[in-house]
């Protein structure tokens, strides 16, 4: 898949999100807004995971867990709902070491940090 159609879909994650976000506002648990916006998107025809597995390694090869993310859309984007005031840096961070690509805050204000990872 190329770069373009990656940020297409990723629009569409964007676009979607924000009506979720019009609609219900904040204040939910991070599992209504999952399910929202996996609703959505199947109505939109993009397959995805829900709470797909990941494995996380250590740096000698030893498994040391399985990260769920919240959807793997397309078999290319991670997004990972949050529902919180504001993101901590730290957290962020956590996200960036496991190559997330979508970080949607649907906390008092939606944001989706885009991060990129090549």
């Amino acid at each position: 898949m190329t770069d373009v159609e990656i940020n297409q879909i990723a629009d569409v994650i964007r676009q979607t999100a924000f009506e979720i976000h019009k609609y219900h506002k904040h204040g939910h648990l991070e599992k209504i807004y999952e399910n929202a916006l996996a609703h959505r998107l199947r109505k939109l025809g993009l397959h995805f995971v829900q709470q797909h597995p990941i494995q996380v390694y250590d740096e000698d090869g030893t498994l040391l867990s399985d990260y769920f993310a919240d959807l793997f859309v397309e078999s290319c984007l991670i997004v990972e709902i949050k529902a919180v005031m504001e993101l901590p840096m730290l957290t962020l961070l956590n996200y960036l070491a496991i190559c997330v690509h979508r970080v949607l805050n649907m906390g008092y204000c939606l944001t989706l940090e885009l991060l990129d990872f090549k």
